[in-house]
């Protein structure tokens, strides 16, 4: 399952999206970024439910980094600036989780044409951005149930929590790219 060759419907959504003008691109980035922001941001502003809605600020970013790595990284950027004005108490998860992850799955899927090596590329994203957070910065991003001391067992649980997480947004995102390529082609 994971050897298998993933279709080229990123790259053709991809080349596609590069013929239209600079300012399609531009309104498409920027609608984009401000999604990806109230995504992340409806966990601090909607109770309970938020939580379940912020991871869906993945999906916007890693749009951006298939039809561009260049806007990819602006609509990264933007969002972290949003969130900055909006909801700072969001500005060391996103940059470090769900924003790094659609990144590196985004910027996997127009380089990788395997399933593994996407889902390495997404993974890798989301356990390096999480271990940042919380053994680098001291930051107790999964709140009591992990320090903020290094332990093999929460390294390790990060690392399958990353696995999983990414294969989600995998398969959720080759679902998307069929339905996008429908609507774009």
């Amino acid at each position: 399952m994971f050897s298998k060759t993933i279709s080229n419907d990123a790259k053709k959504i991809h080349d596609t999206f590069n013929q239209h003008s600079p300012t399609k691109k531009l309104v498409l980035f920027s609608l984009l970024s401000c999604l990806a922001a109230v995504f992340q941001a409806a966990g601090g502003f909607i109770p309970v439910i938020g939580l379940f809605i912020s991871p869906l600020s993945t999906a916007p970013i890693i749009v951006c980094t298939i039809l561009s790595l260049r806007y990819g990284l602006l609509s990264y950027l933007l969002t972290i600036l949003l969130l900055f004005f909006f909801q700072p108490t969001e500005l060391i998860v996103f940059p470090f989780t769900t924003g790094l992850l659609g990144l590196g799955i985004g910027f996997s899927f127009l380089f990788f044409k395997k399933r593994f090596s996407i889902l390495f590329g997404g993974t890798a994203s989301l356990f390096i951005g999480i271990l940042a957070v919380l053994y680098i910065f001291k930051f107790p991003l999964l709140g009591p149930v992990a320090s903020t001391s290094f332990n093999v067992f929460t390294t390790g649980s990060i690392l399958l929590f990353s696995l999983f997480y990414s294969w989600i947004w995998i398969e959720i995102s080759v679902t998307s790219f069929k339905r996008i390529k429908k609507l774009v082609l």
